[in-house]
């Protein structure tokens, strides 16, 4: 009686080849179906932040545009009038002055016309990249 227990015990005490091998499997494949998402992590994050960079920069044109009744000259004045603190980073570059600047087309609208002697105004700006986004758009595009 006392050695039918024991075995019972030991065989009930750990687990067989073919439980161990099958729960690998499992992690293995979890590991396989996570790792495509892991990858693009970190130009997800970047995208997020070169979205968000452009929002600021973009915003604050629209408040100098408020508040002074014209487009600012280039991004420094944005950060000269402290619009911006400091010229964000665009993230996919590694450059905070690799932003490229669209001007107002003042042959096409009569409103930018800029003032004797004044320059044409920053209506928006890109980001400097010639890569394409993770939605097939190239970063310059945004």
């Amino acid at each position: 009686m006392g050695g039918g227990a024991s075995r019972r015990r030991r065989a009930e005490a750990g687990f067989t080849l073919i439980e161990l091998i099958i729960v690998v499997t499992l992690i293995g494949i979890l590991a396989a179906i996570a790792m495509p998402s892991m990858s693009s992590a970190p130009k997800r994050a970047k995208e997020a932040v070169l979205k968000e960079n452009l929002y600021q920069i973009r915003s604050c044109i629209d408040q100098f545009l408020a508040d002074k009744g014209n487009y600012p000259e280039s991004l420094d004045a944005l950060v000269e009038q402290g619009y911006l603190r400091d010229l964000p980073l665009d993230p996919i570059v590694q450059n905070r002055e690799s932003w490229v600047p669209e001007y107002a087309d003042v042959e096409t609208d009569e409103d930018l016309q800029p003032n004797e002697g004044e320059t044409p105004g920053l209506i928006d700006v890109h980001s400097s990249s010639e890569e394409e986004s993770l939605d097939g758009t190239p970063y310059n595009e945004w």
